[in-house]
């Protein structure tokens, strides 16, 4: 049981870098754009599971104990959001959350069952404590365990305890802070999330070219390409640059990058970023390095 702290690295204390830039952990977060219409609050797309945890398998097999999978609740978890965040008077209205959170990581699990993995999904609210004295405890033994024995953790969205002992969101974007510290093979904690955009792009048009590289500690330069989504519940590309922006501030590299279910489609994840396919286009979020290479905004105007 640990403290969150902001400035820790996302690696275990002692863990060595892979010598081959590869991952330690790939936390991979596939968005509910991706299996379902949110703006219409209609059902998932259960052949995109599918085609998406088929794709997942192979990973799981070639990388095991390496992936926990982060779902996005889509159609299913969006309109309930909304009407969580309606409810003020009521502090533990996002415990309605669960109930289609918990469909959503089920969808997965047979899914991904029924291709030869062992998929076990995990409820968060029971990893996270938010405690009255302002700090923040994860629990993520479990989780770890499970990486050991070569099984894969299904996380989603969930509710959890305020300091103040009330109930929030968490939004599946933040799901990946919780365990960044849970790897157990040598090398840095990737998060991909997987959406149907390419990355942040540089103009309101979804074909223009996307920024290839953000300073995690510089989000002001960017905000003016954020689009007005205020109909989302999870503040969209914003919140979802916020989420991975701390992740990286706490040594995490964290990729936007547009979801792809044809044969083959994820097996670069794995890959040096630098080795990724050039027909790949992704936005990267990770502190600066003397070896960072990537332009940023600044570079590009």
């Amino acid at each position: 049981m640990t403290a969150a702290d902001s400035t820790a690295p996302a690696t275990a204390p002692g863990r060595a870098p892979a010598p081959d830039g590869t991952p330690g952990l790939l936390v991979l977060k596939v968005g509910g754009s991706l299996l379902s219409d949110k703006r219409h609050s209609g059902g998932t797309d259960e052949a995109a599971v599918d085609a998406y945890a088929s794709l997942v398998a192979e990973l799981v097999a070639a990388h095991p104990g390496r992936i926990i999978l982060v779902t996005g609740g889509g159609a299913l978890c969006h309109p309930v959001g909304l009407r969580i965040k309606a409810a003020e008077d009521d502090p533990y209205a996002a415990v309605a959350l669960t109930e289609p959170a918990f469909r959503m990581r089920w969808a997965w699990t047979a899914a991904l069952r029924a291709h030869g993995v062992r998929a076990v999904p995990l409820q968060t609210t029971s990893m996270l404590n938010e405690l009255p004295d302002g700090t923040t405890v994860t629990e993520t033994a479990v989780v770890s365990r499970l990486l050991a024995e070569g099984a894969l953790p299904v996380l989603s969205s969930d509710c959890v305890v305020t300091a103040a002992g009330t109930l929030r969101i968490l939004s599946s974007d933040d799901v990946p802070g919780v365990v960044l510290d849970a790897a157990m093979a040598p090398g840095p904690v990737r998060v991909v999330a997987l959406t149907d955009v390419a990355g942040i792009h540089l103009a309101r048009d979804p074909d223009s070219p996307v920024l290839p590289y953000l300073d995690p500690d510089d989000l002001a330069a960017v905000r003016r390409l954020f689009w007005d989504d205020a109909w989302d519940a999870t503040g969209a590309m914003e919140g979802k640059v916020e989420a991975l922006a701390a992740h990286a501030r706490r040594g995490a590299e964290c990729v936007i990058t547009r979801g792809d279910r044809g044969p083959g489609g994820l097996h670069h994840l794995f890959a040096p970023l630098d080795t990724w396919p050039r027909d790949v286009p992704r936005t990267l979020i990770r502190r600066r390095t003397p070896a960072t290479t990537e332009p940023s905004l600044e570079d590009l105007t």
